[in-house]
């Protein structure tokens, strides 16, 4: 496969990639010209954080330092991070790495809603067994946790703003809330988002919104606040996609919002990996989940696609997805995945798959956004 132009619909990428990143920084997105209601991220492709917080394996401080040059060099500028990624581990290195840079040259994503208190009875373990992070988790989706959550991650990354704050986990898979979601919902609804707006109008920063891992919230707080963008992991992959792309589109579509896009490869699943998804059970994959990627595997295959690169294209390619998020656990894999942005794909392959019925006929693809 030939490097070519990006595949991603409002993107501008140069032809070529210098190897100095110039090419990446180019991979920007038009829609901010042409809204002053919304923010609209200015990058199509970020590194996210989950991995830097060892959620999965250990990653050593040196290995995270690894990433996130190799990330920069590429000329990566978008970076989602969270308190909740090892429980302040990602930001603190995200920051060690970040608070040096110049700061009008990136943007940054971090979480609401989670606070960290340091405690020598801390069940960081149980939460993040890689993590050594002396750190418990308080919930707190009110006005005064949002702002003190802010400050506590601007410590933690070391710079002096925040770009977007998604308020996070606000949804039915956290086992972990205190009360059911639609409870801490309520509380969000009369305290995080109002603050947030608030301190949109104040500039403090550029735009707020939900990440979650189900549809459900995003749906509400697109009907009850004013969202810019919202994080969706985990609901848009060629493995499962059906219900984001017909109930939650066109209700992003309406707000004139947008959305981020995270966990392509559905935690790793796509390219591999024994787990699908997140949480301590994510190793039980339903049977049809690992039919239908063999499925994907022979198509790919017939088509001389490596389904990785298939996977990281398809997710980016909605006119609602503002950016896509990929997790890097070495900064062989950022650049490797950095590479399948601008890989070009045959649109047999695309062709094929909806003959098949492995993607929704509606789907959007690359070969249709002019790839």
């Amino acid at each position: 496969m030939s490097a070519a132009a990006i595949l991603l619909p409002g993107s501008a990428l140069a032809q070529g990639n210098s190897g100095d990143g110039r090419s990446m920084k180019n991979m920007k997105n038009d829609a901010n010209s042409g809204s002053n209601v919304h923010y609209k991220l200015p990058f199509k492709f970020g590194l996210g954080g989950v991995p830097l917080g060892n959620e999965f394996a250990v990653v050593t401080d040196k290995d995270a330092h690894a990433i996130l040059e190799a990330a920069w060099s590429a000329g990566i500028r978008y970076y989602d991070v969270s308190p909740w990624y090892g429980l302040g581990l990602a930001e603190r290195r995200y920051g060690n790495f970040l608070h040096g840079k110049k700061r009008s040259e990136y943007v940054i994503s971090s979480k609401v809603g989670k606070l960290l208190k340091a405690s020598r009875t801390a069940k960081n373990r149980e939460l993040f067994p890689f993590s050594p992070s002396p750190n418990d988790v308080i919930f707190d989706y009110t006005a005064a946790g949002v702002r003190r959550s802010i400050e506590d991650s601007l410590q933690r990354l070391g710079i002096d703003s925040l770009d977007i704050a998604f308020v996070h986990d606000i949804s039915s898979d956290n086992k972990l809330l205190p009360t059911n979601w639609q409870e801490q919902f309520e509380i969000a609804a009369k305290g995080a988002f109002p603050e947030l707006t608030r301190m949109r109008e104040e500039g403090l920063i550029k735009g707020w919104g939900i990440g979650v891992n189900t549809p459900e919230p995003i749906l509400r707080v697109l009907r009850e606040a004013d969202p810019d963008v919202c994080l969706m992991a985990s609901q848009y992959s060629l493995i499962d996609h059906k219900n984001a792309l017909k109930q939650l589109f066109p209700a992003v579509r309406r707000k004139n919002a947008s959305l981020v896009v995270g966990s392509s490869l559905n935690a790793g699943f796509i390219s591999g990996s024994p787990r699908y998804n997140y949480g301590k059970e994510s190793y039980k994959i339903p049977p049809e989940f690992i039919e239908k990627r063999k499925q994907l595997r022979e198509v790919a295959a017939n088509h001389g696609v490596d389904l990785r690169t298939a996977a990281l294209q398809f997710s980016a390619s909605p006119d609602v997805a503002a950016a896509l998020v990929v997790g890097a656990s070495s900064e062989q894999q950022i650049l490797a995945d950095y590479t399948s942005m601008q890989t070009k794909i045959p649109a047999e392959f695309w062709a094929e798959l909806k003959a098949q019925q492995l993607i929704e006929q509606g789907a959007p693809t690359p070969a249709e956004q002019g790839g």
